[in-house]
């Protein structure tokens, strides 16, 4: 809870300095909800986006804007949002917490679109 909430609180900083209200989630390694912060004046539609980008960072153990890379027309996992009961998020946001060379947990942001990724990487250095 300790590490959720560092995490957390390191989006929020960023969010705030930057000047765009974000959804922050942080998920343990099986996946689930540890800590999740709703901004003032972030969007309520990406709450889930935010929850579903840590699920699917901790999932695959990489981010999610490498894995929309591969997930475009084409490429090897092309189709992959279907999976998982469609909590697959292929769009940047979402970076995994690792402790050494293990993956245990992940981080997922959603409010902006185009800052989520900046934000989440920030927010995945406090841990």
């Amino acid at each position: 809870m300790e590490d959720a909430q560092r995490v957390t609180a390191a989006g929020i900083e960023k969010s705030q300095e930057i000047g765009q209200p974000e959804n922050i989630a942080v998920v343990d390694a099986g996946g689930n909800l540890v800590a999740h912060a709703r901004m003032d004046g972030a969007w309520i539609g990406s709450v889930d986006i935010a929850i579903n980008k840590a699920f699917t960072s901790r999932a695959f153990d990489l981010s999610t804007k490498d894995l929309g890379a591969n997930a475009q027309p084409g490429e090897q996992f092309f189709g992959i949002q279907m999976s998982n009961h469609g909590r697959v998020m292929t769009f940047a946001g979402g970076v995994p917490l690792q402790s050494e060379d293990r993956v245990v947990g992940a981080v997922g942001v959603s409010g902006s679109g185009d800052q989520d990724q900046s934000v989440a990487e920030v927010a995945a250095q406090a841990f």
